[in-house]
């Protein structure tokens, strides 16, 4: 019965092979006009009825295999013609992929020598080789040349190709499972054969389908990300085949240990492997070796713009402007970590976003000489040139604290129209990438485009604000009106009050009561009308202003603890708006924290700034909260809030040319740290004493 099923099997594969002959003979497409589909399917028709004369009369076995040689082989050429097309394509991999055909030339002239030494020396290993070994190394190299035709192909064009991939890559996988089967059990099955004849008949109609599209365009092309990952998939196939063989081997010589050393061995290799496979390190190593060695150019353009464009503008809009910028502009060049420093009001330019490299900190003055060489030069700075040759600075002395990094590597200007906006310090790459005319140009081009997002997500947060104290200052007129209706209300009672006197102690207490809300209220409605004044600067004591923040603050049942140093310090500040802004701060630690917690307030020295720390045990906050709406204004936690008390907090801090910076853990509590330059007039004080 199986005899039968196997005749009729491979009879119908014979059949459906022979008429895709005639039909690609007859049709003029983008396949036929170029490889014909002719010669391999003709081949495969004579193969199938060659197998199915041996099923029927149980002879021909040695013609068989030969004639399913040259089924293979005629696909095999089918294919490696259709990738020889990529010389004559703009690809710039053709070294690379003439070493693959040359490759699969390479086996099948193996496959002919070996099946002609079976025929003259029919050994049972050479038997062995040639009828099982071979033919999966064929079905193999198939899979792989299917695989490359459809991958390189552009996507426009896989219309005209994807049936035949299918079909093919269906053909080359039955026959590779097959034989991997009689490899691993000594032997093929019985059913696997004889359906085997109908299987390949069923892959007819997709051959067909698409010798009847018309398209004919030349689709291959070869892209920067299937070079490497057809490097990094034959490299591990290499070295797992080198594993196993080392396996084998000490196996044999391992005596009654040699099963478990094996295991343990190989065990051992595939976790290597997959190290190797998830390293960073190791993946930027191959895309330079891939760029130096295969490729005119190093990079893929394209792709690294669609990247690059699609990092900028993820999440939501305005989110993480800062981090993204730098973590697009570091992926560049395989770079772990980035800076960004950004100019404010002051002129300045000031840390504002890190990217894996919280613990590099300055600032560079207005005017420094280091600004204008970027804003002039307009050049990526390779520091690792600068320290062997310093004159290629100029005249620019790099802060120190940027030229002493070790791990520092490069210096980027962002440019938006001819301004320089800011700057980015990227570290060393892990991937050893040369820095050259490319990389530079790169680099230049993507760093206007990102200081253009920066700009944008500056003007946008501008407006914003400008926005919300438009309306903050339209909400005030109202109150202002209030106030005065309520301040002539009291004032009306004030003055009944003081002529109907009943109980003279309680109406004492009552007048100094309104008296005083009187006062306050008038002072605020000062406030609100008048003008904002800029506050006079002055040299101020920080340990005279923590005191009077602490007597403000003993009313309450947590009483905050304060820590002077023995040195005096004082800054260049209005005492008013400094005192408003640390009592914001030590009044919001209070509230945040329970009677039973801890508030301490410490002030230091660090260089030239007073460092003021102000430290609570109380609810924390998480990092998104801290990073996105912190210092925003007309954002509170507190339902009575207005949401200014951070914002105003940390404006004021950067004009005197500090920084203010939060680290907080949420259940745990959070530090709150004002960093300002110290007066210079105390400083001569001190050296004069």
């Amino acid at each position: 019965m199986q005899v039968e099923a196997a005749a009729l099997s491979y009879g119908v594969g014979a059949l459906a092979f022979a008429l895709l002959a005639i039909a690609d003979k007859r049709h003029h497409s983008y396949l036929s006009h170029d490889v014909s589909l002719r010669l391999p399917a003709a081949l495969t028709a004579v193969w199938a009825a060659m197998c199915g004369l041996q099923a029927w009369l149980d002879m021909f076995k040695p013609l068989t295999a030969l004639f399913e040689l040259g089924r293979d082989a005629g696909w095999l050429w089918f294919l490696h013609s259709r990738l020889r097309q990529l010389k004559d394509s703009p690809g710039d991999f053709t070294g690379s992929l003439r070493g693959l055909l040359r490759g699969v030339r390479g086996l099948l002239v193996a496959a002919v020598l070996l099946q002609a030494g079976v025929l003259v020396w029919p050994v049972p290993g050479l038997i062995r080789l040639a009828s099982v070994i071979m033919p999966l190394l064929l079905a193999v190299a198939g899979l792989v040349l299917v695989e490359q035709y459809y991958r390189n192909t552009l996507p426009a064009h896989r219309w005209g190709i994807k049936f035949l991939c299918m079909g093919l890559g269906a053909l080359f996988a039955y026959d590779f499972y097959m034989y991997a089967e009689g490899l691993l059990f000594g032997g093929f099955s019985g059913d696997v054969w004889t359906a085997r004849g109908a299987i390949n008949a069923l892959m007819v109609p997709l051959l067909w389908l698409s010798i009847s599209r018309t398209d004919k365009t030349k689709p291959v092309t070869l892209s920067h990300r299937m070079a490497f990952h057809t490097v990094s998939l034959v490299a591990s196939g290499i070295y797992l085949l080198l594993m196993a063989a080392a396996g084998y081997y000490i196996r044999i010589v391992g005596g009654n240990w040699g099963t478990v050393l094996q295991t343990v061995f190989l065990a051992g290799a595939v976790l290597v492997l997959a190290v190797a496979a998830f390293s960073g390190s190791v993946r930027a190593r191959l895309r330079v070796f891939l760029s130096k060695h295969f490729f005119r150019y190093r990079y893929d353009y394209r792709e690294e713009w669609l990247r690059f464009t699609s990092m900028l503008s993820e999440g939501e809009p305005g989110m993480q402007v800062c981090e993204r910028s730098i973590e697009a502009m570091a992926r560049i060049v395989d770079s772990p970590a980035g800076v960004l420093w950004l100019k404010r009001e002051d002129g300045a330019y000031h840390r504002a976003a890190y990217w894996n490299w919280s613990d590099l900190h300055g600032q560079v003055p207005a005017g420094d000489p280091f600004l204008d060489y970027l804003a002039s030069r307009q050049w990526v700075v390779n520091l690792h040139e600068c320290r062997h040759d310093p004159d290629l600075m100029e005249d620019a002395q790099m802060p120190d604290w940027l030229a002493d990094n070790e791990r520092l590597w490069l210096i980027i200007p962002l440019l938006w129209h001819d301004r320089l906006l800011g700057f980015m310090a990227l570290a060393e790459s892990i991937g050893d990438s040369r820095f050259d005319w490319e990389m530079s140009d790169l680099l230049k081009t993507s760093a206007r485009q990102a200081a253009t997002n920066l700009a944008q997500m500056q003007a946008a947060e501008a407006l914003t604000v400008a926005r919300q104290f438009e309306s903050f200052n339209r909400t005030s007129a109202f109150v202002v009106h209030d106030i005065k209706n309520l301040v002539a209300q009291l004032s009306l009672l004030l003055a009944n009050a003081a002529k109907h006197k009943h109980k003279p102690e309680f109406q004492n207490d009552m007048l100094e009561t309104i008296e005083s809300s009187v006062a306050r209220m008038n002072r605020m409605l000062v406030k609100l009308r008048d003008k904002p004044q800029i506050g006079i600067k002055g040299s101020v004591e920080l340990a005279d202003i923590l005191n009077e923040v602490m007597d403000s603050k003993r009313a309450y049942s947590l009483k905050p603890t304060l820590h002077l140093p023995d040195a005096r310090l004082a800054v260049q500040a209005d005492r008013e708006k400094l005192g408003r802004v640390l009592g914001h701060l030590v009044q919001n630690a209070i509230e945040a924290t329970p009677y039973t917690g801890k508030v301490d307030v410490k002030l230091s020295q660090e260089g030239d700034l007073a460092v003021i720390e102000v430290t609570d045990t109380g609810v924390g906050m998480d990092e998104d909260f801290i990073r996105e709406r912190l210092f925003k204004p007309f954002v509170s936690t507190k339902g009575t809030g207005m949401g200014i008390g951070a914002y105003e907090c940390k404006q004021y801090v950067q004009e005197l040319g500090g920084d203010i910076g939060v680290v907080s853990t949420p259940g745990a509590g959070t530090r709150f740290s004002v960093r300002l330059p110290l007066s210079a007039d105390i400083e001569q004080r001190e050296q004069t004493a």
